[in-house]
């Protein structure tokens, strides 16, 4: 990875110290104490206290599994989701452009409760001739816990060069709970970041400025009190058969955050897309939807 990015230099909520998290989620009104004293055994706290404390939280989990889903014709039978490494690439998405869209943003468990609001950052490299543009796009969006941000089909690169290796993201999201940050925060609903970044075939030159300051605006939100960096992730799109690799072509891509006990027994086929409701839920409970927190961002030709 590029020394563009630093965003992986900062730890998320499942990699920091126990005491510093503990004291963390504490300022943000989670009752330790109580918690505690229900995990009490008749000889005092167990060894595994830590463990069983947080264990069950969806945030405090550092694995991904990534998912895919194709593009599909309206109805209303459930459209089955594949594993991004068990699907065929798009050679002729070589050297052409494409447009990444945000999906899905689901909080099913983040630290603190009620509303959240979610500081967003997206990474990409513009691969341009004879150059690379680093790209970062940052936006802020409102949760409930246990719920979806009510965005779809949101703008995030448009027209963004792909060359003949395929293309590269990184996802980091931040649960903001510092209120100056969440009132300095609000500038990010302006139209420059609405509309996505929009890239064209040559260097931009606006295009750095804005993109450093995203990832500045990024890094200094999840280094501030109170606010906890969640999710981060990077997810690499080739044209391979290297079966260990995830593949790019069209349609929409999942990165749903588990533990890693589980990422070797996760099964993409327990889960399915409904289209009469646009919801991920499992292929036999269909009134289930995955416990765990995701994100979902699309993939389309330019045109």
């Amino acid at each position: 990875m590029s020394s563009e990015y630093t965003l992986d230099q900062i730890p998320v909520a499942g990699k920091l110290p126990k005491e510093e998290l503990m004291n963390l989620l504490s300022s943000l009104g989670e009752d330790i104490d109580q918690q505690g004293e229900q995990l009490k055994g008749e000889e005092g706290v167990r060894k595994d206290f830590f463990l069983n404390l947080f264990g069950q939280k969806a945030w405090i989990h550092t694995g991904h599994s990534f998912g895919f889903l194709p593009p599909s014709e309206p109805g209303s039978e459930f459209i089955s989701i594949r594993h991004a490494g068990n699907i065929e690439a798009d050679q002729n998405l070589k050297n052409t452009r494409i447009k990444v869209t945000l999906d899905r943003l689901r909080v099913a468990d983040y630290p603190g409760s009620g509303q959240h609001l979610v500081l967003f950052d997206f990474y990409a490299q513009n691969q341009l001739p004879g150059t690379i543009e680093h790209l970062h796009f940052t936006n802020t969006y409102t949760a409930r816990e246990g719920e979806q941000a009510g965005i779809i089909g949101y703008p995030v690169f448009v027209g963004l060069n792909v060359g003949t290796e395929g293309i590269a993201f990184r996802c980091f999201t931040v649960n903001v709970k510092n209120e100056s940050d969440e009132k300095f925060l609000s500038f990010l609903d302006s139209d420059v970041f609405k509309s996505g970044l929009e890239l064209s075939k040559q260097l931009q030159p606006a295009i750095a400025p804005l993109s450093k300051m995203a990832l500045g605006i990024s890094e200094a939100i999840a280094k501030r009190n109170r606010n906890v960096p969640v999710q981060s992730f990077y997810m690499g799109l080739d044209f391979s058969k290297i079966s260990t690799r995830a593949r790019l072509r069209e349609g929409s891509y999942i990165a749903v955050q588990i533990p890693e006990t589980l990422v070797t027994a996760w099964d993409w086929d327990e889960w399915v897309f409904n289209p009469s409701n646009g919801q991920l839920v499992h292929a036999d409970e269909p009134t289930k939807l995955i416990p765990y927190n995701y994100i979902v961002f699309g993939i389309s030709r330019y045109e």
